[in-house]
């Protein structure tokens, strides 16, 4: 079994798109969205824009049927059950929702693939209203982030070092994402670990700009595809030296490896 934590963002890193934007979009309530967008917090709109379409008579069925058509590459899919079933535990950090998550992984079969799910909470209540929570109750102290980098409600680097408290010290971390609010947990990662960024998206900037603030090794994607390969070849990898190192004890319980056909893609830092 491999001895690998492997933590997803979700927007644009596990669906291919911002699932925010996704459901305002599908259930044509962009303008308003924009409206509103400069007068609160990211999370706090998307707890006035759910409360504005239940005003419109969208149930909550409406908003399941746009999250079932949500755009996910297939290779996505296939990457989590495979580093599942090589032992890897799965977990998501992300400043989306649990309901837009859930609703999404279930719809895809791989919702119990996850052990955690960190992310702002919400809930349906007896009028059939989705109501959104932030993660971080800012109302009452800030999360404490130095980076000035992100959103009120959830520091993911906060987030990271709590996954870390929780973990043994032989563990290491596999962190995939894409945008801003991925920068932090990128900072907290050890030598031992890996940062998998998303090419030509805001945490791949950032990383290229400041890649000596950066400790865990780097490995660039681009498509679901990519990031299938570069992630079963990471665990791929560790997993063929934890065998190398087990003193040569062969009890024919060894992990099998998922076969992939490319290299890993290390960010040309030098080049930025």
């Amino acid at each position: 079994m491999a001895d690998i934590v492997v933590v997803f963002d979700f927007d644009k890193t596990i669906i291919d798109c911002d699932s925010d934007n996704w459901v305002v979009d599908e259930l044509h309530a962009t303008e308003l969205f924009n409206q509103l967008l400069p007068t609160m917090p990211w999370n706090s709109l998307m707890g006035r824009m759910m409360e504005e379409l239940h005003a419109q008579g969208k149930t909550i069925e409406d908003i399941v049927e746009v999250l079932k058509r949500a755009p996910i590459h297939p290779s996505i899919i296939s990457a989590v059950k495979a580093a599942h079933d090589l032992g890897c535990d799965l977990k998501i950090v992300s400043d989306a929702n649990l309901f837009f998550i859930e609703t999404i992984l279930k719809h895809h079969g791989i919702w119990e693939l996850f052990s955690e799910i960190n992310t702002n909470s919400s809930f349906v209540d007896e009028e059939g209203r989705l109501k959104i929570f932030p993660h971080h109750d800012f109302t009452k102290s800030s999360h404490a982030c130095s980076t000035n980098i992100c959103p009120p409600n959830m520091c993911k680097g906060v987030v990271i070092e709590k996954i870390q408290e929780s973990m043994s010290k032989e563990k290491k971390i596999i962190y995939i994402g894409d945008g801003t609010g991925d920068f932090c947990p990128s900072l907290k990662l050890k030598q031992t670990d890996y940062i998998m960024p998303r090419k030509n998206f805001p945490v791949w900037d950032l990383i290229c700009q400041n890649h000596k603030l950066i400790k865990a090794d780097i490995h660039e994607w681009y498509d679901g595809q990519e990031l299938q390969h570069v992630l079963l070849q990471i665990i791929n990898s560790n997993i063929i030296i934890s065998n190398e190192q087990d003193d040569g004890d062969d009890n024919g319980d060894s992990t099998q490896l998922v076969t992939v056909d490319c290299k890993l893609h290390k960010i040309p830092v030098s080049a930025h």
